[in-house]
């Protein structure tokens, strides 16, 4: 190729370097026709497939010229290079270049610092710049200073005066990266979905709860994982049949997603199982919500075939940093143990493996709903606080209605039964 053309090997990808001009037609056909499409017979290894485009675009944005030469040749041969002076230029190229595939920047610039341009960056409303590897080239900044960074979303650091086998390196390692999540993001409506519900599977759980707990740890906040299962739903399935005892979950989920915030993520766990991952909560928090959700199955009402259907769940919490897990996995599995728990203390309960939640008293209605479901037993315990709440109804009935209810007597057994409970 009379030394004009060459091939550049960067990654997966060979990209063709030409010399002042870009790549010919004529080009392209040599080297499809001359890099083999598969290896020959007997060898092992597989070939990957060519993608001959230009060398990607990296733009290097520093207001020391020297710093961006010395970039510059760094990168020489491996990839095109776009420079700026300062980054409210840089914005700007970057919001009309779209060829541009990376970012390293200085902290210290005029108009528009590396920080400032990066939030942009990464706030911005165009998709490629939300992900772009964005590299910051660091000098004496403090460990302050790299956590605002990484906040912001920075993918990597390189020093100053770094050489070229570690510039290279860690661009490599992002376009991998950027290339994994691309190849993910492709697949993502086939691997993580369950073609019934639509909900996301477990694989899909264990994903988003490392994320979660990677936040977790470098926020230091809380991640809470909830793990519900209908309590008997081998029996539910014999009784009604597996599609009808599907469809009774699914159910019970599009209500579970209908009070769930917005950044939770559902997903299936099992048979008749559910698993719901809360980043940001903390684990009383989730304790509560989970109560909620006990006593809302407790008294809902499905018809089913024409029958009416009574279901409980048991409930598993687990909780990040409060229960010492290593992993996703753990932490789910954690969850899932004592949603067993709790099945074989006789179900309709919330195991929290300690976990106080926030308690509240039951409210009239829910009683009411209770009672109207036939399940006197869970308002026993609070008939106290709650004949104290009909005292004045009995009472104005007693003026209205010309009745002769005993409301002192009742008031006084009241306050009795909640002497002896104290």
């Amino acid at each position: 190729m009379s030394g004009n053309v060459w091939p550049v090997i960067c990654g997966r990808h060979i990209w063709l370097r030409c010399r002042g001009r870009s790549v010919s037609s004529n080009c392209r056909r040599f080297l499809t026709s001359t890099l083999p499409a598969r290896p020959r017979a007997g060898l092992s290894s597989s070939w990957p497939e060519a993608d001959l485009a230009e060398l990607p675009r990296i733009l290097i944005v520093d207001d020391s010229r020297v710093v961006r030469v010395s970039l510059i040749h760094h990168l020489k041969g491996h990839y095109e290079v776009r420079e700026e002076g300062d980054g409210e230029e840089a914005w700007q190229s970057l919001v009309l270049d779209p060829t541009i595939k990376a970012v390293i920047s200085d902290l210290q610039m005029p108009k528009l610092n590396g920080y400032e341009l990066l939030e942009r960056v990464r706030n911005s409303k165009l998709r490629r710049l939300q992900q772009m590897p964005f590299i910051l080239v660091s000098g004496e900044e403090s460990e302050e200073e790299r956590d605002k960074a990484r906040q912001l979303g920075v993918s990597d650091f390189v020093t100053k005066g770094a050489g070229s086998a570690e510039i290279l390196t860690r661009l490599d390692n992002l376009f991998a990266l950027a290339d994994a999540k691309e190849n993910l993001d492709a697949g993502r409506e086939q691997m993580v979905q369950d073609p019934e519900s639509g909900l996301f599977t477990r694989k899909y759980l264990e994903l988003q709860a490392a994320q979660g707990l990677a936040h977790a740890s470098r926020q230091a906040t809380d991640v809470s994982v909830m793990v519900l299962g209908f309590d008997g739903y081998p029996a539910l399935a014999a009784r009604l049949g597996n599609k009808v005892a599907e469809d009774v979950s699914c159910r019970f989920a599009r209500m579970l997603a209908g009070k769930m915030r917005q950044e939770d993520n559902l997903g299936h766990f099992g048979p008749g199982q559910f698993a719901v991952i809360s980043p940001g909560t903390a684990p009383a928090f989730c304790a509560t919500f989970a109560e909620r959700v006990r006593e809302a199955v407790e008294v809902a009402r499905l018809t089913v075939q024409g029958q009416t259907v009574s279901v409980t769940v048991s409930i598993g919490i687990a909780s990040v940093p409060t229960d010492p897990v290593s992993s996703a996995a753990a932490l789910l599995d954690l969850a899932g143990q004592r949603m067993q728990v709790a099945m074989q203390q006789g179900g309709n309960r919330t195991e929290s493996g300690g976990i106080t939640p926030a308690t509240r008293p039951i409210s009239l209605h829910h009683a009411l709903e209770l009672l109207a479901a036939g399940r006197a037993a869970p308002v026993v315990p609070h008939l106290p606080v709650l004949g104290r709440q009909v005292l004045p109804l009995l009472q104005l009935m007693n003026q209205e209605l010309g009745l002769a209810l005993p409301v002192a007597e009742i008031e006084r057994r009241l306050n009795e039964r909640n002497a002896r409970k104290k």
